[in-house]
């Protein structure tokens, strides 16, 4: 083989090598922050004046974009409740027989009660926090000097699964609205 062949097939194999390395980077992006049903998060996040990259971050936090998805009693895209799903159905008019762990069903319904948690708290942390540990407990940690310095915000969530909630909703925020 020649010298020139030698160094043209190195180059080839870099270029393949580079080509590969991305690919495999766009794919593991793609694996560890999903991004489905963007159609009806668009839809509802919209209808209730919430930001679609947070709505992305809430479900692939809860669900990891998995439908049929259960932790507990919750289940669904956003990891409703059957009673958070009765109280949104009724605080939205639903009258009709509806299945909430339907994703479009799921989205429409978590974003209604995002949005009242964010009305409630005037905080996306601390509604963040009430959508994993519950509005009792948040209600508590504000009434606790401990854990609330204004009764407003949380300066320190006392349930390690709810902090780091937060903060994986907010890191998977950050890394949605990259995308636009």
């Amino acid at each position: 083989m020649s010298k020139i062949f030698k160094i043209f097939l190195a180059a080839v194999a870099i270029v393949i090598a580079i080509i590969g390395i991305i690919g495999g980077y766009e794919t593991s992006r793609h694996i560890k922050y999903p991004v489905a049903y963007s159609e009806w998060i668009t839809k509802y996040a919209h209808e209730n004046d919430l930001d679609p990259y947070l709505v992305m971050a809430v479900i692939k936090t809860e669900s990891n974009f998995i439908p049929d998805a259960h932790s507990g009693v919750a289940g669904g895209l956003m990891q409703l409740t059957e009673e958070t799903a009765e109280w949104n159905a009724n605080e939205m008019g639903i009258d009709y027989e509806y299945d909430y762990m339907d994703p479009e069903t799921n989205i429409k319904m978590g974003c209604h009660y995002l949005r009242h948690l964010i009305d409630v708290y005037g905080n996306i942390d601390t509604a963040l926090a009430a959508y994993n540990g519950g509005m009792g407990n948040v209600n508590s940690w504000l009434s606790n000097p401990q854990y609330s310095s204004d009764g407003e915000t949380l300066d320190y969530i006392p349930f390690p699964e709810t902090r780091n909630y937060v903060v994986k909703v907010n890191d998977s925020w950050e890394y949605y609205k990259t995308l636009d």
